[in-house]
Protein backbone atom coordinates (compact mmCIF):
# COMPACT_ATOMS: atom_id res chain seq x y z
CA UNK A 1 0.00 0.00 0.00
CA UNK A 2 2.87 2.38 0.87
CA UNK A 3 4.63 1.63 -2.42
CA UNK A 4 1.38 2.29 -4.29
CA UNK A 5 0.92 5.58 -2.41
CA UNK A 6 4.48 6.72 -3.21
CA UNK A 7 4.09 5.71 -6.85
CA UNK A 8 0.91 7.75 -7.15
CA UNK A 9 2.71 10.80 -5.80
CA UNK A 10 5.82 10.34 -7.93
CA UNK A 11 3.95 9.77 -11.20
CA UNK A 12 2.84 13.37 -11.69
CA UNK A 13 6.25 14.65 -10.60
CA UNK A 14 8.00 12.49 -13.19
CA UNK A 15 5.43 13.52 -15.76
CA UNK A 16 6.01 17.17 -14.88
CA UNK A 17 9.76 16.77 -15.36
CA UNK A 18 9.26 15.17 -18.77
CA UNK A 19 6.88 17.95 -19.80
CA UNK A 20 9.29 20.61 -18.56
CA UNK A 21 12.18 19.21 -20.55
CA UNK A 22 10.00 18.86 -23.65
CA UNK A 23 8.47 22.33 -23.42
CA UNK A 24 11.42 24.48 -22.36
CA UNK A 25 11.83 27.70 -24.35
CA UNK A 26 14.02 30.81 -24.05
CA UNK A 27 12.55 34.22 -23.22
CA UNK A 28 13.83 37.05 -25.46
CA UNK A 29 16.11 39.73 -23.99
CA UNK A 30 16.44 38.09 -20.55
CA UNK A 31 17.44 34.65 -21.86
CA UNK A 32 15.44 32.92 -19.10
CA UNK A 33 14.48 29.29 -19.69
CA UNK A 34 10.71 28.98 -19.47
CA UNK A 35 8.09 26.26 -19.57
CA UNK A 36 5.76 26.53 -22.56
CA UNK A 37 3.30 23.68 -23.15
CA UNK A 38 0.67 25.79 -24.91
CA UNK A 39 0.81 26.67 -28.61
CA UNK A 40 0.83 30.24 -29.92
CA UNK A 41 -2.08 29.31 -32.20
CA UNK A 42 -4.31 28.38 -29.26
CA UNK A 43 -3.45 31.48 -27.22
CA UNK A 44 -3.93 33.75 -30.24
CA UNK A 45 -7.31 32.20 -31.00
CA UNK A 46 -8.57 32.71 -27.46
CA UNK A 47 -7.11 36.23 -27.33
CA UNK A 48 -8.88 37.24 -30.54
CA UNK A 49 -12.20 35.96 -29.19
CA UNK A 50 -11.76 37.92 -25.94
CA UNK A 51 -10.66 41.07 -27.76
CA UNK A 52 -13.66 40.96 -30.09
CA UNK A 53 -15.94 40.57 -27.07
CA UNK A 54 -14.37 43.63 -25.45
CA UNK A 55 -14.82 45.69 -28.62
CA UNK A 56 -18.48 44.68 -28.72
CA UNK A 57 -19.10 45.53 -25.05
CA UNK A 58 -16.92 48.57 -24.31
CA UNK A 59 -17.22 52.02 -25.91
CA UNK A 60 -14.26 53.29 -27.88
CA UNK A 61 -12.84 56.78 -27.49
CA UNK A 62 -13.82 59.32 -30.14
CA UNK A 63 -10.54 61.17 -29.74
CA UNK A 64 -8.56 60.98 -32.97
CA UNK A 65 -5.58 62.41 -31.11
CA UNK A 66 -5.49 59.55 -28.61
CA UNK A 67 -6.01 56.89 -31.28
CA UNK A 68 -3.23 58.42 -33.38
CA UNK A 69 -0.83 58.49 -30.42
CA UNK A 70 -1.46 54.86 -29.50
CA UNK A 71 -1.17 53.79 -33.14
CA UNK A 72 2.03 55.78 -33.68
CA UNK A 73 3.83 54.59 -30.55
CA UNK A 74 2.43 51.07 -30.70
CA UNK A 75 3.66 50.48 -34.23
CA UNK A 76 7.20 51.58 -33.31
CA UNK A 77 7.28 49.28 -30.28
CA UNK A 78 5.84 46.42 -32.34
CA UNK A 79 8.57 46.90 -34.94
CA UNK A 80 11.25 46.84 -32.25
CA UNK A 81 9.83 43.59 -30.87
CA UNK A 82 9.04 41.98 -34.24
CA UNK A 83 11.85 39.42 -34.14
CA UNK A 84 10.52 38.01 -30.84
CA UNK A 85 6.86 37.72 -31.86
CA UNK A 86 4.78 35.13 -33.69
CA UNK A 87 4.87 35.48 -37.47
CA UNK A 88 1.06 35.50 -37.46
CA UNK A 89 0.89 38.67 -35.34
CA UNK A 90 -1.60 41.17 -36.78
CA UNK A 91 -1.58 44.43 -34.85
CA UNK A 92 -4.72 46.23 -33.81
CA UNK A 93 -4.64 49.20 -31.43
CA UNK A 94 -7.85 50.36 -29.72
CA UNK A 95 -8.48 53.18 -27.21
CA UNK A 96 -11.39 52.34 -24.91
CA UNK A 97 -13.37 55.14 -23.26
CA UNK A 98 -13.01 54.67 -19.52
CA UNK A 99 -11.53 57.61 -17.62
CA UNK A 100 -11.57 55.66 -14.35
CA UNK A 101 -9.25 52.91 -15.63
CA UNK A 102 -5.55 53.77 -15.66
CA UNK A 103 -4.61 50.68 -17.56
CA UNK A 104 -3.64 49.05 -20.85
CA UNK A 105 -3.15 45.51 -22.12
CA UNK A 106 -1.73 43.53 -25.01
CA UNK A 107 -2.95 40.13 -26.11
CA UNK A 108 -1.33 37.42 -28.18
CA UNK A 109 -1.74 38.02 -31.87
CA UNK A 110 -1.13 41.76 -31.53
CA UNK A 111 -4.38 42.94 -29.94
CA UNK A 112 -3.70 46.05 -27.83
CA UNK A 113 -6.12 48.07 -25.74
CA UNK A 114 -5.55 51.35 -23.88
CA UNK A 115 -8.09 52.96 -21.53
CA UNK A 116 -8.50 56.74 -21.60
CA UNK A 117 -7.81 56.95 -17.86
CA UNK A 118 -4.16 56.17 -18.62
CA UNK A 119 -3.75 59.61 -20.17
CA UNK A 120 -4.04 61.17 -16.72
CA UNK A 121 -0.46 59.91 -16.32
CA UNK A 122 0.86 59.86 -19.87
CA UNK A 123 2.38 63.23 -20.81
CA UNK A 124 4.41 62.26 -23.89
CA UNK A 125 4.97 59.57 -26.48
CA UNK A 126 7.85 58.29 -24.35
CA UNK A 127 5.48 57.84 -21.38
CA UNK A 128 3.08 55.93 -23.58
CA UNK A 129 5.98 53.83 -24.83
CA UNK A 130 6.74 52.75 -21.25
CA UNK A 131 3.26 51.24 -20.96
CA UNK A 132 2.90 49.78 -24.45
CA UNK A 133 6.41 48.29 -24.41
CA UNK A 134 5.69 46.64 -21.05
CA UNK A 135 2.44 45.13 -22.32
CA UNK A 136 3.91 44.00 -25.64
CA UNK A 137 6.82 42.49 -23.70
CA UNK A 138 4.32 40.18 -21.98
CA UNK A 139 3.27 38.94 -25.42
CA UNK A 140 6.81 38.57 -26.78
CA UNK A 141 7.84 36.64 -23.66
CA UNK A 142 4.75 34.43 -24.07
CA UNK A 143 3.81 34.93 -20.44
CA UNK A 144 0.21 33.78 -20.94
CA UNK A 145 1.50 30.52 -22.48
CA UNK A 146 3.73 30.04 -19.46
CA UNK A 147 0.96 30.84 -16.98
CA UNK A 148 -1.31 28.26 -18.61
CA UNK A 149 1.55 25.75 -18.63
CA UNK A 150 2.17 26.24 -14.91
CA UNK A 151 -1.54 25.76 -14.26
CA UNK A 152 -1.38 22.45 -16.13
CA UNK A 153 1.44 21.27 -13.88
CA UNK A 154 -0.30 22.40 -10.69
CA UNK A 155 -3.47 20.62 -11.78
CA UNK A 156 -1.40 17.52 -12.48
CA UNK A 157 0.03 17.73 -8.98
CA UNK A 158 -3.46 18.09 -7.50
CA UNK A 159 -4.58 15.02 -9.43
CA UNK A 160 -1.65 13.07 -8.02
CA UNK A 161 -2.65 14.08 -4.50
CA UNK A 162 -6.26 13.07 -5.09
CA UNK A 163 -5.13 9.64 -6.26
CA UNK A 164 -2.50 9.28 -3.56
CA UNK A 165 -4.87 10.22 -0.71
CA UNK A 166 -7.91 8.36 -2.00
CA UNK A 167 -7.67 5.85 0.85
CA UNK A 168 -7.86 8.52 3.54
CA UNK A 169 -10.93 10.11 4.98
CA UNK A 170 -12.64 12.93 3.12
CA UNK A 171 -11.67 15.47 5.80
CA UNK A 172 -7.98 14.51 5.68
CA UNK A 173 -7.98 14.52 1.88
CA UNK A 174 -9.71 17.89 1.78
CA UNK A 175 -7.20 19.36 4.22
CA UNK A 176 -4.27 18.10 2.16
CA UNK A 177 -5.73 19.50 -1.07
CA UNK A 178 -6.50 22.85 0.54
CA UNK A 179 -2.96 23.08 1.86
CA UNK A 180 -1.64 22.20 -1.60
CA UNK A 181 -3.83 24.86 -3.22
CA UNK A 182 -2.75 27.55 -0.77
CA UNK A 183 0.88 26.53 -0.99
CA UNK A 184 0.99 26.60 -4.78
CA UNK A 185 -0.84 29.94 -4.86
CA UNK A 186 1.48 31.68 -2.38
CA UNK A 187 4.66 29.76 -3.15
CA UNK A 188 4.38 29.31 -6.93
CA UNK A 189 1.64 31.24 -8.72
CA UNK A 190 2.01 34.67 -7.09
CA UNK A 191 5.85 34.73 -7.18
CA UNK A 192 5.66 33.56 -10.80
CA UNK A 193 3.30 36.43 -11.68
CA UNK A 194 5.53 38.95 -9.91
CA UNK A 195 8.49 37.57 -11.82
CA UNK A 196 6.65 38.01 -15.13
CA UNK A 197 5.85 41.63 -14.28
CA UNK A 198 9.49 42.34 -13.46
CA UNK A 199 10.58 40.59 -16.64
CA UNK A 200 8.12 42.63 -18.73
CA UNK A 201 9.58 45.80 -17.19
CA UNK A 202 13.06 44.75 -18.30
CA UNK A 203 12.09 43.60 -21.79
CA UNK A 204 9.84 46.62 -22.26
CA UNK A 205 12.65 49.05 -21.44
CA UNK A 206 14.79 47.47 -24.14
CA UNK A 207 11.97 47.59 -26.68
CA UNK A 208 11.20 51.27 -26.06
CA UNK A 209 14.92 52.09 -26.30
CA UNK A 210 15.19 50.25 -29.62
CA UNK A 211 12.09 52.08 -30.84
CA UNK A 212 13.78 55.43 -30.21
CA UNK A 213 12.16 56.45 -26.92
CA UNK A 214 14.36 57.64 -24.07
CA UNK A 215 14.04 55.08 -21.25
CA UNK A 216 15.06 57.70 -18.66
CA UNK A 217 11.40 58.75 -18.42
CA UNK A 218 10.45 55.44 -16.81
CA UNK A 219 11.22 56.41 -13.19
CA UNK A 220 9.28 59.66 -13.29
CA UNK A 221 6.38 57.92 -15.04
CA UNK A 222 6.05 55.24 -12.36
CA UNK A 223 6.35 57.88 -9.63
CA UNK A 224 3.41 59.79 -11.17
CA UNK A 225 1.44 56.57 -11.38
CA UNK A 226 2.19 55.86 -7.73
CA UNK A 227 1.02 59.35 -6.76
CA UNK A 228 -2.20 58.91 -8.75
CA UNK A 229 -2.98 55.67 -6.90
CA UNK A 230 -2.07 57.08 -3.46
CA UNK A 231 -4.70 56.33 -0.85
CA UNK A 232 -5.90 53.16 -2.54
CA UNK A 233 -5.46 49.91 -0.59
CA UNK A 234 -2.29 48.09 -1.64
CA UNK A 235 -1.84 44.42 -0.70
CA UNK A 236 1.41 43.14 0.72
CA UNK A 237 3.82 42.11 -2.05
CA UNK A 238 3.70 38.53 -0.73
CA UNK A 239 -0.03 38.36 -1.53
CA UNK A 240 0.14 40.37 -4.76
CA UNK A 241 0.52 39.51 -8.45
CA UNK A 242 2.77 42.58 -8.90
CA UNK A 243 6.03 43.63 -7.28
CA UNK A 244 5.76 46.36 -4.66
CA UNK A 245 6.41 49.91 -5.82
CA UNK A 246 9.76 49.99 -3.98
CA UNK A 247 10.86 46.67 -5.48
CA UNK A 248 9.87 47.81 -8.96
CA UNK A 249 11.73 51.12 -8.62
CA UNK A 250 14.88 49.39 -7.37
CA UNK A 251 14.82 46.96 -10.28
CA UNK A 252 14.16 49.68 -12.87
CA UNK A 253 17.08 51.76 -11.57
CA UNK A 254 19.27 48.66 -11.79
CA UNK A 255 18.51 47.92 -15.45
CA UNK A 256 18.09 51.52 -16.65
CA UNK A 257 21.79 52.07 -17.53
CA UNK A 258 21.70 49.09 -19.89
CA UNK A 259 18.52 50.41 -21.50
CA UNK A 260 20.11 53.85 -21.96
CA UNK A 261 23.08 52.21 -23.69
CA UNK A 262 20.62 50.41 -25.97
CA UNK A 263 18.86 53.70 -26.69
CA UNK A 264 22.11 55.49 -27.56
CA UNK A 265 23.23 52.62 -29.78
CA UNK A 266 20.03 52.52 -31.82
CA UNK A 267 19.91 56.32 -32.02
CA UNK A 268 23.45 56.36 -33.46
CA UNK A 269 22.56 53.58 -35.89
CA UNK A 270 19.63 55.60 -37.21
CA UNK A 271 21.85 58.68 -37.49
CA UNK A 272 24.40 56.76 -39.56
CA UNK A 273 21.69 55.52 -41.89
Amino acid sequence: MIKKYIACLLAPLIGSLVLFLAGCTTVPVTGRSALNLVSDEYVEKVSLEQFNQMKAMLPQSRSRKLHAAVQRVGEKIAEAAAADLSVTTQWEFIVFQDDSSINAFAMAGGKVGVFTGLFKIVQSDADLAVVLAHEIAHVAARHINQRLSHEKLMNLGALGLIIGTSGQGSYAQSSILNAYGLGTQLGVALPFNRGMEAEADEIGLMYMARAGYDPNVVIEFWLRLDEESAGQPVPSEFFSTHPSHATRMDRLREILPRAVMEYEYYKNMQYLQ
